[in-house]
């Protein structure tokens, strides 16, 4: 098959490699879409992944084409999308539910081959049935919405809040529609790039879509998310947040980020920091909103280019164009979505 191979740190090739085989209890995927997002940039910075060459791509959708053995309920021919989550089960953080914590935490497209390809093995239990009349491409959405319910989980959600936001790429975008949905009194996004901010408004609910949080309508929110994983941005979130509020660290920064704090006046204003990462018990949750038309695909995807342009993928998604990348594998030529 064909598949981008990561084959050491900023180093990615095209390669023709073998077909997967699945075994016991595990699923051959044919890959109809697969998401590019900043984890595989970490990926491809040396950041994340254990072991060189890895095949990237830990978002994506596709048919069931083979089974391996002791494979109960899924069938060849299901159109499922993959959770690509592979924790042990057996440490303590996965026997108290929170196996996104999981001591020997592993994933499809980051510690073990991905969905940048033409088909991807995982086990059966990580994948959820879509429904048959869905544009297939749409549903490798799945997996990021998924880490913003996850988001969403984090915090205390109480209705009338004034939530702030730092960045309108996919998951900014994705975070901001769910807070308006959530019972928000105020929304208000801060994206730097002008192309960006054009639409947050109407795509996701928010009141206010402004390129600094000196230009919003108040000085305090009483949730502050940050979704770029940028240093300055989580330093003026963090000096945001309302007295009893809630800061989420949802953005990744890369390994070694250091920002300052004002610990007096965390503990002054009795001021909550919280992290989410990854999936956590969210994944067919998220199946369930995209299939009910919870958000619009075709305004989210706003790229799509052939597997043999990854790089060129990986790019766009460096360089902050547009909402959602997506790689197909069946050979479709670059393109732009109108």
């Amino acid at each position: 098959m064909k598949a981008a191979v990561v084959t050491t740190p900023g180093n990615i090739s095209i390669e023709s490699i073998p077909d997967p085989t699945p075994g016991s209890g595990e699923v051959v995927v044919e890959v109809a879409a697969c998401g590019v997002c900043g984890t595989d940039l970490h990926i491809f910075d040396g950041e994340f992944a254990p072991r060189f060459p890895i095949v990237p791509g830990h978002e994506f959708a596709g048919v069931v084409v083979a089974l391996g053995a002791d494979v109960s309920f899924i069938t060849e021919g299901d159109r499922v999308a993959v959770d690509p989550s592979l924790p042990c089960h057996a440490c303590r953080y996965c026997r108290q539910g929170r196996s996104n914590l999981c001591d020997n935490w592993a994933a499809i497209g980051v510690t073990a081959d991905g969905g940048a390809a033409q088909y991807a093995v995982a086990p059966q239990g990580n994948c959820v049935r879509i429904p048959e009349a869905a544009r297939l491409e749409d549903f490798a959405l799945v997996e990021p919405l998924a880490c913003a319910i996850s988001g969403m989980d984090a915090l205390p959600r109480r209705p009338s809040e004034h939530y702030l936001i730092y960045g309108a790429g996919t998951m900014g975008v994705l975070i901001a529609g769910m807070a308006r949905t959530s019972g928000a009194a105020s929304v208000t996004v801060v994206e730097p790039r002008a192309e960006r901010r054009l639409g947050v408004e109407s795509l996701t609910g928010a009141d206010l879509a402004v390129a600094s949080s000196d230009e919003a309508d108040r000085r305090d929110w009483d949730t502050v998310i940050d979704c770029t994983g940028v240093a300055a941005a989580i330093e003026d979130g963090l000096s945001r947040v309302a007295k009893g509020g809630t800061y989420l660290q949802f953005g990744v920064p890369h390994t070694g980020t250091r920002v300052e704090i004002d610990p007096h006046r965390v503990y002054q204003h009795e001021i909550t920091i919280a992290g989410s990462m990854s999936v956590r018990n969210s994944f067919e949750r998220a199946v369930d909103l995209l299939s009910h038309g919870a958000l619009d695909p075709r305004r989210i995807i706003t790229a799509e280019f052939a597997l043999e342009e990854y790089r060129s993928a990986l790019e766009a998604v460096r360089s902050g164009q547009g909402l959602k990348t997506q790689v197909i594998a069946t050979g479709t030529p670059p393109r732009s979505i109108d």
